[in-house]
This record gives C-alpha cells, sequence and structure tokens, in this order.
C-alpha cells in the first residue's frame, strides 16, 4: 500500500496497513539542525527518509498588480486584540465599501507543478480559509466577540465577505487541480488550551453556517476533508463531524478534555484522527524511548484511523531531531 491509498483509507474510515504518519511542517529555523541530524539537504529527502505519508502544499498566491495583500486588515499593532480595518464598524455598508480581494488575481501555476511531483504522497491542499482568525483581525480579538452582541449584522457581513472570497478561490483551484489533490486542509484555531474562544451558541450562529459552505465545497469536488484546529474543541467535535470533517487535525495532546483517551472513548470510529504528540512537553523534554512509547500508547487509544503527527504542524528548534527520529520510526514499525 503506497502513501496516497494509506492516508485515504485512514481517512475514510477504514483501516489500512499501518497508521499513517506526517512530520508536520517544520519551522524554517527548525531545518538546519534537522538536516544536519539526518544527512539530508533538501525538504523532500528528509520526508522520504521519515517515510512521510503527507504532502501539504497550499493553494496558489495572490498577485494583485499594485501589490495589495489579499486581505488589508489596516490592524494598530501586531497582536490578536489590536483594532483592524471594522474595529469601530456600526454600518454594513461600510463593509460593503471595503476593498475586497478579487480571485482574478490568484496564481496557481507554482503549486499545480508542485502538486504534480509528489509521486505516490497524500496531497492535502486548497487554501487555508483561515476565516474566524482573519475577522479577530478585521476586529480585534475581544472586540470581535463583543461586536458578536452589538452588531451581528456587520460581524455577519465581514465573515460574509471574507468566506465568499475563499468559496471562490477554493473553487477556482480545485477546478484547475483536478485528481492532483486528494484532501481539503484548512486551518481555524477554535480554541484556547482550556475552552473554545466563544460559547457553543455563538458559534452556531457566526462560525458554523460559513464553515459549512467550506466542508461542502471540498466534498463537491470529492475531495476528503481535514480540518486543523489547536486548542480545547472537545465541545464542537460532534458538530464538525456533522458539518463533514472526516479527519481532525492536530489533536493538541495537553488542552484540555483533548487526550487521546478521551478522544478515543467519545469519538473513535466518527472521525480520523491526525497528530496527538505532544510539543508542548513530550517531544521537547523527553527521551527517545519514552516518544517511542507514547506513539505506541496514542495508537493503541486512537488507531487504526490514525495519522500519528506532532501535536502542533510547526516542529519548532527546541525539539531534539532524535526525538523526532523516534517518533517517526516507532510508527512505520
Amino acid at each position: 500500500m503506497n502513501s496516497r491509498d494509506r492516508i485515504y483509507t485512514i481517512i475514510s474510515g477504514e483501516a489500512a496497513d499501518r497508521c499513517g504518519f506526517w512530520l508536520g511542517n517544520p519551522h524554517p529555523d527548525s531545518w538546519p539542525a534537522l538536516h544536519r541530524y539526518f544527512c539530508t539537504s533538501s525538504e523532500e529527502e528528509l520526508r522520504l527518509k521519515l517515510a512521510d505519508d503527507i504532502r501539504w502544499i497550499m493553494a496558489g498566491t495572490y498577485k494583485h498588480p499594485q501589490g495589495k495583500p489579499m486581505f488589508d486588515f489596516k490592524k494598530k499593532g501586531e497582536a490578536h486584540g489590536a483594532g483592524g480595518a471594522f474595529a469601530d464598524c456600526e454600518d454594513v455598508q461600510e463593509v460593503e465599501d471595503y476593498e475586497w480581494p478579487n480571485p482574478d488575481f490568484l496564481d496557481f501555476s507554482e503549486v499545480l507543478g508542485r502538486l504534480r511531483n509528489c509521486g505516490d504522497t497524500y496531497r492535502a491542499s486548497g487554501f487555508w480559509s483561515p476565516f474566524f482568525h482573519e475577522m479577530m483581525d478585521f476586529f480585534g480579538m475581544d472586540n470581535y466577540f463583543l461586536k458578536m452582541h452589538t452588531h451581528p449584522q456587520v460581524v455577519h457581513a465581514v465573515t460574509r465577505h471574507t468566506v465568499d472570497f475563499y468559496l471562490e478561490a477554493n473553487r477556482r483551484f480545485f477546478e484547475v487541480a483536478g485528481k492532483e489533490v486528494d484532501g481539503f486542509f484548512f486551518g481555524n484555531d477554535f480554541g484556547t488550551q482550556l475552552n473554545l474562544f466563544v460559547n457553543p451558541a455563538a458559534f452556531q450562529e457566526f462560525i458554523f453556517p460559513y464553515f459549512r459552505q467550506l466542508t461542502e465545497l471540498g466534498h463537491a469536488y470529492s475531495y476528503q476533508v481535514i480540518l486543523h484546529s489547536c486548542g480545547s474543541i472537545y465541545k464542537v467535535i460532534p458538530n464538525l463531524i456533522t458539518l463533514g470533517v472526516e479527519a481532525l487535525h492536530p489533536l493538541q495532546a495537553k488542552a484540555a478534555n483533548m487526550e487521546a483517551e478521551k478522544l478515543a472513548r467519545d469519538f473513535k470510529g466518527r472521525i480520523a484522527f491526525m497528530g496527538g504528540v505532544d510539543t508542548q512537553e513530550l517531544l521537547v523534554h523527553a527521551s527517545p524511548e519514552e516518544v517511542r512509547a507514547e506513539v505506541r500508547r496514542i495508537r493503541e487509544l486512537l488507531g487504526p484511523c490514525l495519522i500519528i503527527s506532532p501535536s502542533h504542524e510547526a516542529i519548532l528548534p527546541n525539539i531534539p531531531p532524535k526525538n523526532i527520529e523516534a517518533m517517526a520510526d516507532e510508527t512505520i514499525r
């Protein structure tokens, strides 16, 4: 069974020849040490050495003729709480008058070339479509949550325009990518270390209707749907399953109610799992043998529909390469 068939089978809810493995997407500062340890000179060489089953290639670039960004958030600082373009907006007309991105400026040429050179690996792609985070950028995080109560029509208008762009961008990409893509992989971090950012009722009104359109679009093109969401999202996993998510990433192991035992008890057999190997403490401080033991434990609890991977894809330089090696080697045994 090759990597593509293996991951497709796992996400379909069936047992494959083994659990899948995905290295994740290491931080740029992590690559030099990884290459030194594994004696590799390119990302693809390292992934092949680790028997990595997945290639994540995000779709397209935005090339405005005047160099404008896809979304001009006009933030007044770097923090999530900093206000943006709609921080003080109380009128939907202001939202309508904003210069929203034009999908005609999207370029898919580079990503299509990369997708066609993935061999027998599983190809996860599509626009990341992080509309939940972009609402925080447009409004400021606290202000976004407040405006759900004070100016819901404005929140809906900004969300509608943002998601409409992602729907059209993905539609255009899927039309040209066709069978070069296996899974629509997109992300919105819905949780903190302890709980959801907003209550489930707010999800039902302001998030899920738009989220559903993205999952339905992926399925319309016969792609599997993989959601990335960090944090404690236990309370809405049943909703995510109902909305069409087939695999959940990254299973933040130290977040409240996201431990493997609880996920297995409540959701095993209803959704595939991707991730779960703790990057906050385990991979940073444990010995290789302890990492191997944890991989075996997670596999026993969450398998067989499991893709073993770090609990956050952006592996940082504080994770010893020997622990990456142990995680990968134990997975493919």
